[in-house]
């Protein structure tokens, strides 16, 4: 279904896009009302992945047949994913994608000529989407700075990359705007005042943060799971702030995801979004990743082989088993050690693996048709890392008591079975570590999937033991809910840190709807530019 008035669709802009989770919820919202007329990213490898994403959607446009060149790659069977027929469709993706820093003076101006010549508003609505990065204001970031004795946040620019969304939504004037950020934001400061207070206040009358004498309008900014809304005649202090977290498990995504999302609507549209629907089915991880070929570690800083792998794990599980037997408050754990104890496989592999007919399909939780694509005939980015003899046992350990317990141990009291459990952190029994390794329970959503992922995989285990491993790349986009053939590019860290600092594109298709609605309602009132 089209809304605008010459019967196409509604441009989206999308800002600070990382490697497009947010768009990808809107282009593929089913009807395809909403197209990414420009989205801009200033890291290289998420710049890839998302010009990538930029040239898959407009292949799809033109049917099936003219994908093929993109899965050709996909499926290594080309070293680049277009053809003769597809290198014009190639570059204008890179038109679409752009890499620019926001807030470097150059990257900003180009930004704006490459919106003023898209008439933006001057036939129709459009919608611009983002968030600004986050590392000012989640509470990991904020304690690593308080840490350091030279760091001011007055003078962290990250605290203001906001304002860069803000100088778009003031000069263009977006029909409707989603912006997202990490819940941290609600509590950080700068100067001793509340950032939230002064970004909804800014967002909610952009002319006068600018310091425009005469207003053009403001927004009114509501929330997305009540009636909540500040507007700019209020104050921050009278409404609850906590109104505009979404809980993304609450709306069929397999992780525990809590954001800030804002919905902006210009104040001259006098109608309020309805709220997202929740789901009446919490989404697990095996819900999202048991349709994914088991695989094995690998062995960092000694020679590494499936054989070789198989007997050390087989050995740890023996040697925790043994140690089982002394503790009777560990009965049940020692159960889990004796189905594994001499019976993990070298089958396993490692990466890299093709994708069966059946295994394409096979996925749990109604979500067979947003996931699978029988048009693949490997599985991207699902490639095991590398870990260390000493982490493989805190692996094994862990995800037996998960299985045994269902919940993860926690810190130096549970992980004390045998002395070499332990982490060389001199400070492992302050309680600062108790939740250093963290299995992924298999029935329940996942913990919020983030950029730390990219570091180490201690706090991503994955929940089946007998894989002793963290989670792949891949299965990290399955609980962020990328469709499969969604191919992040870049090294293996790079592909880490895209997915953990996305929005999940399922929970973004269903803001892609909220929207839709706002801007079919509001057709008849909208003032075009």
């Amino acid at each position: 279904m089209t809304v605008t008035q010459d019967g196409s669709v509604v441009p989206i802009v999308d800002l600070f896009a990382g490697p497009g989770g947010l768009g990808e919820g809107f282009s593929s919202l089913s009807g395809d009302p909403f197209q990414i007329a420009v989205s801009a990213e200033m890291e290289a490898s998420a710049h890839q992945t998302l010009k990538l994403r930029a040239y898959y959607r407009l292949l799809r446009r033109n049917g099936i047949e003219a994908l093929q060149p993109y899965y050709r790659f996909c499926n290594g069977e080309s070293t680049v994913p277009y053809d003769s027929s597809t290198e014009a469709i190639w570059e204008k993706a890179a038109e679409e994608a752009q890499r620019l820093t926001l807030g470097n003076e150059e990257d900003n101006e180009r930004l704006e000529s490459i919106l003023s010549g898209l008439d933006l508003g001057l036939r129709g609505p459009w919608v611009l989407i983002g968030g600004p990065p986050c590392q000012a204001y989640s509470l990991v970031g904020r304690s690593r700075n308080k840490g350091r004795d030279d760091y001011s946040p007055e003078e962290d620019h990250r605290h203001f990359l906001y304002r860069e969304y803000l100088r778009i939504i003031q000069r263009f004037r977006p029909t409707v705007f989603v912006m997202e950020n990490v819940k941290g934001i609600l509590s950080a400061s700068v100067g001793g005042q509340r950032i939230f207070h002064t970004i909804l206040k800014d967002l909610a009358d952009p002319d006068l943060a600018v310091g425009e004498r005469k207003s053009r309008g403001g927004y009114r900014i509501h929330s997305l799971t009540c009636d909540a809304y500040f507007e700019r005649s209020m104050s921050p202090d009278d409404i609850e702030l906590r109104n505009f977290i979404v809980r993304a498990e609450e709306y069929g995504v397999p992780q525990a995801r809590h954001r800030v999302i804002l919905v902006g609507i210009r104040d001259d549209i006098e109608i309020a979004p309805t709220q997202l629907r929740r789901t009446h089915q919490t989404m697990g991880v095996y819900d999202a990743i048991r349709a994914l070929p088991p695989l094995r570690s690998r062995l960092s800083k000694q020679e590494d082989s499936p054989e070789i792998w198989a007997r050390i794990v087989n050995e740890h599980f023996a040697e925790l088993m043994a140690a089982a037997e002394q503790r009777p408050e560990m009965a049940d754990l020692r159960q889990v050690f004796h189905q594994y104890a001499g019976r993990v496989t070298s089958a396993l592999g490692h990466g890299a693996l093709r994708m069966s007919k059946e295994e394409s399909t096979l996925i749990g939780g109604g979500l067979e048709d947003w996931y699978g694509d029988k048009m693949l005939s490997v599985w991207l980015n699902h490639e095991s890392r590398s870990h260390m003899v000493s982490d493989l046992r805190r692996y094994a350990f862990a995800a037996a008591f998960a299985r045994a317990r269902h919940r993860s141990p926690s810190g130096h009291t549970e992980f004390n079975l045998v002395d070499a459990l332990r982490p060389s952190h001199a400070n492992w029994e302050s309680g600062n570590f108790k939740d250093r390794f963290r299995v992924q329970l298999a029935g329940a959503p996942a913990t919020t999937v983030t950029s730390h992922i990219s570091k180490d995989g201690h706090y991503f285990i994955h929940p089946d033991p007998a894989q002793c491993r963290s989670l792949t790349v891949r299965e990290a986009a399955r609980l962020q809910t990328f469709p499969d053939n969604y191919f992040f590019q870049g090294n293996k860290t790079q592909q880490y840190h895209q997915v953990g600092n996305a929005v999940p594109p399922l929970l973004a298709n269903k803001i892609a709807e909220v929207v839709q609605d706002v801007i079919v309602r509001s057709a008849s009132m909208v003032k075009f530019a």
